[in-house]
């Protein structure tokens, strides 16, 4: 078995098998999807000890930046945002760890999205020169209806009047006035009868330990289909009582913390966190401007878990409705690079993060630019190979790394 299979299968091993056989499948389809799924391989081969990449204050970085990991969410004070939305890996490390998968990720959709490599390396600048330009400003702002532009003002618009109803119809069934998780296959599995008596009884015991026990009575619970890298750990989705009537029901997502995948190759230290769940919410606290509904870190079936309000699949940014106007792609990578900035800003100060006047250096700076588009471009040509030899494989034997997967 080659390098790069062995690295991907010792990564996974001992994850839940239903969910981890279907992101090796969701690993074929596309180079793309294949790097969302590998993110261990990228700091693997990431050359922490070359200055020109590494010359950069450090960050609280998500740790897996890429075009997939900004979407929409409604924020503890019920506004909707958009932001940067997945901190499993969240890390302190020089900023450019983060600019530099968010940049190879541009690059390496271009082939899902229709996109000339030429006009790829083109939203890289803009995304360089957005984020440098905010930094220079020295403060942290954020993106919502009245702020946004182009294709993420088009997605924030209509979120505004989608209603709980609708959001709960395309996850839940109503039958006889009671709801019920769809247990489709695509986005939520069967429990067996024991791990669900385990999951209701662990929200039961955290009701009682809220201001408003009865909103968070547990009606129903499945496990969780969503994302690509995270497939095969621990996730469950839960439907409670919320304000009462049935259209008025809540959704709230369970998932299990682990280790940020960063971990063996950090050469700064990091806080002693109490555990990684800590970790994953202090740091989406520190860089989001409004943090979703509902985050904390919690403790289920003794093991680190993010309890957080689910947010729905369609609150996603799809990029490939740029149809062709490559205008609409510029602006949303010019959002995109002041969110980035804007969470660095945010952030600074905390746990050993650079403060304001370090970045307003930083994005004063240029010479740190050039070397990190070359590296995203060599390193994107490195996972479009690598995923062809993933594919080549998977075909002659991924049929036994989920058969294994499920012992």
């Amino acid at each position: 078995m080659n390098e790069i299979i062995d690295s991907i299968l010792k990564y996974n091993a001992g994850r839940e098998p239903e969910r981890l056989s279907l992101k090796y499948r969701a690993m074929r389809q596309d180079a793309f999807t294949f790097m969302r799924g590998t993110c261990h391989l990228y700091y693997q081969d990431w050359p922490a000890l070359d200055p020109k990449l590494n010359d950069a204050p450090l960050a609280w970085i998500s740790g897996d930046l890429h075009l997939e990991n900004f979407g929409c969410y409604k924020g503890d004070n019920r506004l909707i945002y958009f932001d940067m939305n997945d901190f499993d890996e969240a890390a302190l490390a020089p900023a450019t760890w983060e600019l530099g998968r968010w940049l190879t990720s541009i690059l390496v959709a271009s082939d899902s999205l229709q996109l000339p490599k030429s006009d790829a390396l083109r939203l890289c600048q803009i995304g360089l020169d957005s984020y440098a330009a905010a930094l220079t400003t020295g403060k942290g702002r954020w993106l919502e209806r009245d702020t946004a532009k182009g294709m993420i003002r088009g997605l924030l618009n209509p979120l505004t009047l989608r209603d709980r109803k609708t959001f709960l119809n395309s996850r839940t069934c109503l039958k006889k006035g009671r709801r019920s998780i769809n247990v489709d296959g695509k986005r939520a599995l069967a429990l067996e009868k024991n791990e669900k008596i385990r999951v209701m009884s662990f929200v039961e015991e955290y009701a009682l330990q809220q201001v408003n026990p009865d909103f968070y009575r547990p009606l129903d619970a499945a496990k969780r289909i969503a994302g690509t890298g995270s497939l095969g750990i621990e996730r469950y989705v839960i439907l409670i009582e919320g304000r009462g009537t049935p259209n008025s029901h809540f959704l709230l997502d369970l998932k299990q913390a682990i280790p940020s995948a960063l971990s063996p190759y950090l050469v700064h230290p990091q806080p002693e966190w109490q555990s990684d769940a800590h970790r994953v919410a202090c740091v989406q606290h520190w860089t989001q401007a409004i943090a979703p509904a509902f985050l904390s870190a919690v403790r289920f079936n003794d093991k680190p878990f993010i309890f957080n309000g689910l947010q729905p699949s369609q609150d996603r940014l799809a990029l490939e409705g740029w149809n062709g106007k490559l205008k609409r792609l510029e602006q949303v990578i010019r959002s995109m690079g002041e969110i980035v900035a804007w969470s660095h800003l945010r952030s600074g100060g905390r746990s050993g993060s650079a403060i304001a006047d370090e970045w307003l250096i930083f994005g004063a700076r240029d010479e740190w630019q050039a070397p990190l588009l070359d590296y995203a471009m060599n390193y994107a040509n490195k996972i479009e190979h690598d995923w062809i030899n993933y594919c080549t494989e998977f075909d002659r034997s991924g049929k036994t790394w989920c058969n294994e997967c499920h012992g």
